[in-house]
């Protein structure tokens, strides 16, 4: 029994992990129905370790339940990317301060020069991986389980969003610059700096996405 218990959990991990990398990247766009039937045949689960995985996902605010059987993939409207930045300023501009006080001036230090080399007109995907570890270097700097996993949820739904949002290479740019100087901010231990240098750059941020979807409906 335990371990049918354990093959199911595995199962419903995959039918999760697979469900949202397709609804982050489009394959499952805004809108799709999963009829729990055909989403199992197709995910290779049964029915249990898909139900999981779609209340885990209706629980990240990317799915809802129209009938008992029938789940739907949300839509996303300015006025959620709205909501999703104003949580995100809180979060990021405290946790900058935190990591400003911390030890982990290096870390940081580091990763300002790397934003300084960085090309991202060159190459966007690398652009993001370091995007990524400057992420998990303040989540590991704020040492704060609940910000971090307020973290991981709002970055679970931004990465929908710089999907519908186009790229822009001048707003790359910028962006780039924009972290280096909350790197810099963070190495050299100011904690204002940090947190304004933060706000400026998801304001700039939210602009360009709405202004994108703007232009590109």
């Amino acid at each position: 029994m335990a371990t049918d218990g354990a093959t199911q959990r595995r199962a419903g991990e995959r039918a999760y992990a697979t469900l949202l990398e397709q609804i982050q990247s489009g394959a499952l766009p805004a809108g799709t129905v999963l009829g729990e039937v055909e989403q199992a045949a197709r995910l290779g689960v049964s029915r249990t370790p898909l139900r999981e995985a779609l209340r885990r996902l209706a629980a990240d605010g990317l799915v809802t339940q129209q009938s008992a059987r029938v789940t739907v993939v949300t839509d996303v409207e300015p006025d959620d990317i709205r909501a999703l930045f104003a949580l995100r300023r809180a979060l990021e501009e405290m946790a900058a301060r935190l990591a400003a006080a911390g030890g982990a001036r290096t870390v940081f230090a580091d990763l300002a020069a790397e934003f300084a080399a960085a090309e991202p007109g060159g190459d966007a995907d690398a652009y993001y991986a370091l995007i990524a570890r400057f992420d998990a270097a303040l989540d590991s700097a704020v040492a704060n389980e609940y910000l971090a996993s307020s973290l991981r949820m709002v970055r679970t739904h931004l990465v929908r969003v710089r999907r519908l949002a186009r790229d822009n290479p001048q707003r790359l740019t910028a962006s780039v610059a924009e972290h280096r100087l909350i790197a810099a901010a963070i190495a050299a231990g100011d904690a204002e700096l940090a947190a304004h240098a933060t706000h400026v750059h998801l304001h700039n941020a939210l602009m360009s996405i709405l202004e994108s979807l703007e232009a590109h409906p």
